[in-house]
C-alpha cells in the first residue's frame, strides 16, 4: 500500500461528541487531545513521516471565553504533556501559526519544546495553533515586502518555492492527504497554499472517536486516487 508521506488532520467534533453524550465541551476537547497522541504514535507505525493537525485557529477566539480560556489550560498541559511523549517516541514537533497572539509562558513552552526536539529523527508533528491560511499569507507576504524594501529580495526572483519558504511551514513537503472529521466538507481557512494538489478524505466520525482502524480506512482511500500533476501520474 502506498502511504501518504505528509497527512493533514482537521480535528472537528469535539464539542458536539461531548454534548450526544451529555458532557461539557471541554470534556471532548479532553478527549480529543488524547486521540492526538494515539494516532501520532499510530501513523508514524504506518509509515507515515509528516503529520499536521489544525488545533486553533485565528477564528476560535471567536468561541466563548470559558471555552476558550479551557482550551488554552488544555493547551498549556498537552505542551508538557507533548514534551514527554516527544521523548519517549523520537518526535520533532513544530508549532505552526501567529504565535506572538499567544500568552507568553506558552509561547515558552512552544519555544522550549521545539528546542528540545529539533534534532528527533522520528514523526515530524506539526501543531497549528492561533493559525489562519490566509493570516499566514498575510504575514508571509509583509515578510516578503519587508525584505524586499530593504533590498534583500528582488521582485524578479520571487518563484512559487520562494513563497513557500516564507510559509509556517517552510521546508515541510505538501499534504499528501486532508482528513477531515465528523462529516464537514471544508477547509476552513486551513493551510490554502499548502493543499494545492492534496487529496482529501472526509469520514463522518468525529474526532474524539477517530482511531488507527479510521486512519486506515484514511489512507486506503487515498491508495485509490489516481493522482496526477500537470496531467502526468504520479508513480
Amino acid at each position: 500500500m502506498n502511504i501518504p508521506k505528509h497527512v493533514a488532520i482537521i480535528l472537528d467534533g469535539n464539542g458536539r461528541w461531548a454534548k450526544a453524550k451529555g458532557m461539557p465541551r471541554n470534556y471532548g476537547h479532553v478527549q480529543g487531545a488524547k486521540t492526538v497522541e494515539v494516532i501520532c504514535e499510530e501513523a508514524y507505525k504506518m509509515g507515515i513521516q509528516y503529520l499536521t493537525v489544525y488545533a486553533f485557529s485565528t477564528e476560535n477566539w471567536n468561541r466563548p471565553k470559558e471555552e476558550v480560556d479551557a482550551l488554552m489550560k488544555l493547551l498549556r498541559n498537552y505542551m508538557k504533556n507533548c514534551l514527554k511523549t516527544a521523548e519517549k517516541n523520537n518526535m520533532c514537533v513544530r508549532i505552526i501559526g501567529d504565535k506572538s497572539g499567544l500568552d507568553p509562558d506558552i509561547q515558552e513552552s512552544i519555544e522550549q519544546l521545539e528546542q528540545a526536539t529539533k534534532e528527533n529523527t522520528g514523526l515530524h508533528f506539526s501543531i497549528a495553533i492561533n493559525y489562519g491560511g490566509r493570516d499566514e499569507l498575510r504575514r508571509a507576504f509583509q515578510k516578503m515586502a519587508s525584505d524586499m524594501k530593504k533590498g534583500d529580495r528582488l521582485v524578479e526572483e520571487i518563484t512559487e518555492d520562494i513563497i513557500a519558504d516564507y510559509l509556517d511551514t517552510a521546508g515541510l513537503p505538501d499534504p499528501d492527504l486532508l482528513i477531515r472529521t465528523c462529516n464537514e466538507q471544508r477547509i476552513s481557512n486551513f493551510l490554502l497554499w499548502q493543499l494545492a494538489y492534496t487529496e482529501f478524505y472526509f469520514t463522518p466520525v468525529a474526532w474524539p472517536d477517530f482511531s488507527k482502524e479510521e486512519l486506515e480506512k484514511a489512507v486506503r482511500a487515498y491508495n485509490q486516487r489516481d493522482r496526477r500533476y500537470g496531467l502526468l501520474k504520479e508513480e
